[in-house]
């Protein structure tokens, strides 16, 4: 069996949500470190253009973003449920919810000046300048709209007094009784304005949410070793990609197995990975694609939050 190699940051807030998932289902994993900013030739040469941080690789197999990693990893390790039978549309819909307008709060709150000279303290004036401008280049071009630090601040309290009042009524430990994807979800954003004395407040302030988060995040990032990116190209290079799913090829829009495609999320990190369509199925699309450092690779991407063209 293939080892799950991870392709993260310690700093970023979806790298620590995929690290919580592995924790979570006790699994072994390898690290390798990419770069927060581009370029990233060593991971785009596996991915074929996505940016976006964490990366799941599997052999020959690349899963892109963190709902379909979660999905990947639940194959992977039934139990404990990421998807506890009988909520998976509730725990699934909030975790989308808080992956897009929780973690736009999150964002908004961290990059307010105060926290940027505090979380950015240590680093010389052109290396913020830098990670400023990639950030900048990563929410252009998509659906998701910059939220104002002032609106964020003004919206939190509502965002935070809800959830405060959902987890001291709550029978069980977590949002929805047992740990799902929806505490990760959540918890990954709240761990991102912890980071600083600044934000953290906006956290520590609510003694229900934070009792819960301690409970999150007790479960750990699982056992994991340092990689790095060239042994995971050599191991991409040596594999070959996993069978396809065993479910109906569903495409509503007409496209056909083995059609140029390019495929892009649609909110942010637009960054178009071109490929031949292989899968199009409930929640994941598949293509393939070639790369003269990483072989013959089988990229993977949630249906939602992506779009398909022609190519």
């Amino acid at each position: 069996m293939s080892h799950l190699i991870l392709h993260n940051y310690p700093t970023s807030p979806f790298a620590e949500k995929a690290r919580l998932l592995l924790g979570f289902k006790g699994l072994s994993w390898r690290s390798v470190k990419i770069s927060p900013v581009m370029p990233k030739p060593d991971l785009t040469a596996l991915t074929g253009g996505y940016r976006k941080t964490p990366v799941l690789q599997i052999g020959a197999d690349i899963y892109c973003d963190t709902a379909l990693i979660a999905r990947r990893l639940e194959q992977e390790k039934t139990l404990p449920a990421f998807f506890p039978e009988g909520q998976e549309m509730v725990v699934a819909s909030f975790a989308a919810w808080v992956d897009s307008v929780v973690f736009q709060h999150a964002v908004s709150l961290v990059f307010q000046p105060e926290s940027v000279a505090v979380r950015f303290g240590k680093l010389p004036p052109e290396a913020i300048k830098a990670f400023l401008a990639d950030r900048a280049g990563l929410f252009s071009g998509g659906s998701a709209t910059r939220l104002s630090a002032e609106q964020a601040r003004h919206q939190w309290p509502t965002i935070m007094g809800r959830l405060e009042q959902q987890l001291q009524r709550e029978q069980g430990d977590f949002l929805f009784g047992e740990a799902s994807i929806a505490d990760f979800s959540l918890a990954h954003c709240l761990w991102f304005l912890k980071a600083t004395p600044v934000t953290s407040p906006l956290v520590d302030a609510y003694p229900a949410v934070l009792a819960w988060f301690g409970r999150v995040m007790g479960f750990g990032h699982g056992a994991f070793s340092e990689m790095t990116a060239e042994e995971a190209l050599e191991v991409s290079r040596h594999a070959t990609p996993a069978v396809l799913p065993d479910e109906s090829f569903v495409e509503p829009n007409g496209f056909k197995v083995g059609q140029p495609v390019v495929i892009a999320a649609t909110d942010y990190g637009v960054d178009p990975v071109a490929g031949e369509l292989l899968f199009a199925g409930r929640e994941e699309l598949i293509v393939r694609r070639e790369d003269e450092r990483a072989g013959l690779v089988h990229v993977h991407f949630p249906r939602f939050g992506f779009r398909m063209e022609a190519r």
